[in-house]
């Protein structure tokens, strides 16, 4: 195998913004052929909302969450382009969306009605709610969902103010989580032969992620203590000041606590009782964060990356958004990889980190203009010619050179 692990897949993709795209992207990532499905009259949301672009409809954002996939711009609302869409999903391995599921179902797309049609697909639905819930089939957003799931509580408790993280989390965890699904129905169906329905919700799995980190002493009932690791709630975790920047560091064993005691010249901390060892830091944690707060003020940044780094305590400098741009790390295992984008130019955009050693996707496709493949996809579906020029003649399908 040389183009990936889900070389050969086919993946219909329904998803738009963020969670949906995130999904695709990773499987696409991992050698699936990912068709991206959008409306005629603008497609993903995420192609004019985000920041930053060249041309209309080839935002930054949508560029960096859609490379290695094709666009089917089709108005699954005429009864021929709904046509054409089933029988793409006929010849395909899996098929996503985040539609909410009374409207997938309405449009004909549940898995009732798919698997009907095709008994070996895997059908993912991302909800923002899962069944059975008084939320399910409310619309939700990532900032709905920090809320809901006790994101922005965290900020509370640690700053005293409710806060987002500025990364719409939410949805890239989801996604992850979907695409790690995915793989998991499509490892069954090779064994039992036969797709399966998955679903996936945003909120049960963002307050599983916060509670398995925070809800420690109530997990015993009843509780053994207050919910929420004070360590992590506490306002010092966080970069500290050095002489001239920031600095991370993280000694958790006894011996990174030990090396850092001596590396920051307290040596008697060692055998003090609140910093004996793992279980007391954390009972003393404002305390031992504010040992290493200042203590971090008494060097540069780059003495210290130097002290720490020799005496083997994780340490980091810390970077803004620009500074990533020049970690020499980054740089080193080609992280930002350039690339001649055939409609935007030049670009640069964020590599896959992970690497199989059977082999990874060679084809790397630019992410594509609205309806690029439009035409290709009809054609390999036996669609004859003219009647595909009367679709896009209609406005039932869309190319980038023929605007419905």
């Amino acid at each position: 195998m040389s183009g990936g692990p889900l070389e050969g897949v086919r993946v219909v993709d329904l998803t738009s913004v963020v969670v949906g795209p995130i999904c695709s992207r990773t499987l696409a990532d991992q050698g699936a052929e990912v068709i991206k499905v959008e409306a005629p009259g603008g497609g993903d949301l995420l192609r004019t909302m985000a920041q930053g672009s060249r041309n209309p409809g080839m935002s930054g954002k949508f560029i960096q969450f859609n490379r290695n996939k094709r666009s089917f711009c089709v108005d699954i609302k005429n009864p021929e382009g709904l046509d054409a869409l089933l029988a793409l999903i006929r010849t395909a391995d899996v098929f996503v969306s985040n539609i909410r599921p009374n409207a997938l179902d309405r449009a004909g797309l549940g898995w009732e009605s798919l698997r009907a049609i095709n008994p070996r697909l895997v059908h993912c639905s991302i909800l923002a709610f899962g069944r059975g819930g008084p939320y399910f089939n409310r619309p939700a957003y990532d900032p709905i969902i920090q809320s809901l799931s006790g994101v922005a509580g965290t900020f509370h408790r640690a700053s005293g103010e409710p806060r987002f993280v500025p990364m719409v989390m939410t949805d890239h965890i989801t996604g992850l989580i979907a695409a790690q699904c995915i793989g998991f129905a499509l490892f069954r169906r090779e064994r039992s032969g036969v797709g399966e329905a998955i679903e996936v919700p945003m909120f049960e799995n963002m307050a599983s992620f916060v509670m398995s980190e925070h809800l420690g002493a109530g997990t015993f009932d009843p509780p053994v203590g207050p919910l929420g690791d004070g360590r992590l709630l506490s306002p010092d975790y966080r970069p500290v000041p050095t002489q001239d920047g920031f600095i991370t560091i993280g000694p958790n064993t006894n011996a990174q606590a030990f090396a850092f005691f001596d590396a920051i010249d307290r040596p008697e901390l060692k055998t003090d009782p609140r910093f004996l060892n793992a279980a007391a830091r954390t009972a003393n944690a404002a305390e031992y964060l504010k040992v290493r707060a200042a203590a971090m003020r008494e060097r540069t940044t780059a003495e210290w990356l130097a002290i720490l780094g020799a005496a083997d305590v994780p340490a980091a400098a810390y970077n803004s958004l620009e500074d990533l741009l020049e970690d020499p790390h980054l740089a080193a295992t080609g992280f930002f990889a350039p690339e001649d984008h055939p409609s935007e130019g030049r670009i640069r955009r964020t590599a896959t980190p992970n690497r199989f050693s059977g082999g990874m996707r060679q084809d790397a496709l630019p992410a594509p203009r609205l309806g690029e493949s439009s035409r290709a996809v009809l054609r390999e579906l036996g669609v004859a010619e003219d009647a595909i020029d009367r679709m896009i003649a209609a406005g039932i399908v869309t190319t980038p050179e023929e605007p419905a």
